[in-house]
């Protein structure tokens, strides 16, 4: 469903609510490195990219949509379509597939990419197309922006909704860890689903001194490329939670059991991020006295290098003396 199709009440309820919510990311401090990105959020309507979305009940999942019959349900899902939140906008089998995550976020992520203008960004993972949008907007030239997405369902709304809203970015179907070397070589690449590595295709996809953003664990890694070979960055401090990528790279699942550590440590977000960050490899207990012992650390102390087709997290330093393997 297309702005144009919203009738001139619900428009300007549209333009109303879309002021709010750039109003509550720049309070929030998300893009205050690079203002810019006010302007696209400004100016991108994100309703045409969740002509329905799925809110949580008891016992399930309500659809708003709107082309609903009643005027106060489809008043309902626009004014939800600009809240700061997530939206899920795919089920399958009751199993989320695919969201619009949550606007300051999206924020945050693209003023960290630290795009300029002549820029080539990558997208992993199209879901409704809304940070495409936003991204060709901010580039002023659809030609620079490439997106991948695993799910032709999704790469086809994704191509509806970015056409309704005056965007033609190429959107490819296709797996995100194989990146698109057709259109390559890239200045950025952001990831918008969950990975447990990063996949050395984007390295050599990626120029030197390209940038590389994307979840990991449960945070945001940014990664500075300095050839074909070899990436390393430093985790964002923000928690970050994403549908993950289907295709080649699978999450290992989480298997040990988190019984013999302190309540204070299982219940602990940072300490379920160096749980997720080490895959395992690390016995629950030992990473627990890490974690106390190195004053529990946040975020912003993790980093990943990427070399020579392997990758590995690391505390503090790269070169130790805490190194753990990526899969």
């Amino acid at each position: 469903m297309g702005g144009h199709a919203l009738g001139k009440d619900l428009e300007a309820v549209a333009a109303e609510a879309r002021a709010a919510l750039a109003r509550e990311i720049d309070a929030s401090g998300a893009w205050a490195e690079d203002p810019v990105w006010r302007e696209a959020f400004e100016t991108v309507p994100r309703h045409v990219f969740v002509p329905y979305y799925y809110v949580g009940i008891v016992g399930g999942h309500e659809r708003l949509w709107g082309e609903s019959a009643d005027a106060g349900a489809r008043e309902r899902w626009l004014r939800g379509a600009y809240a700061d939140t997530p939206l899920a906008t795919r089920l399958r089998d009751g199993e989320l597939v695919s969201s619009s995550s949550q606007p300051s976020l999206m924020a945050l992520m693209l003023t960290e990419l630290r795009v300029a203008d002549g820029h080539r960004v990558l997208e992993i993972g199209t879901g409704t197309g809304y940070n495409a949008a936003l991204l060709a907007h901010r580039l002023g030239d659809d030609s620079l922006v490439t997106s991948v997405d695993l799910d032709p369902e999704i790469t086809e709304s994704a191509r509806r909704h970015l056409s309704a809203a005056g965007h033609r970015p190429v959107v490819v179907t296709g797996d995100g860890a194989r990146g698109v070397p057709a259109r390559a070589p890239f200045e950025r690449i952001i990831a918008t689903c969950g990975l447990p590595s990063i996949p050395p295709a984007w390295l050599v996809q990626c120029r030197p001194e390209g940038r590389i953003l994307s979840p990991l664990a449960t945070g945001l890694v940014v990664l500075t490329v300095r050839d074909a070979t070899h990436a390393e960055g430093r985790f964002l401090h923000t928690p970050a939670y994403f549908v993950p990528l289907r295709g080649g790279a699978r999450h290992r699942p989480e298997r040990a059991s988190l019984g013999a550590v302190p309540r204070r440590g299982r219940e602990h977000e940072l300490f379920r991020f160096l749980l997720a960050l080490t895959g395992g490899t690390l016995d629950p207990l030992e990473a627990y006295a890490l974690w106390e012992g190195e004053g529990r650390p946040q975020r912003e102390r993790y980093g990943v290098t990427v070399a020579d087709g392997r990758g590995w997290a690391w505390l503090d330093e790269p070169e130790g003396p805490y190194l753990w393997p990526l899969p």
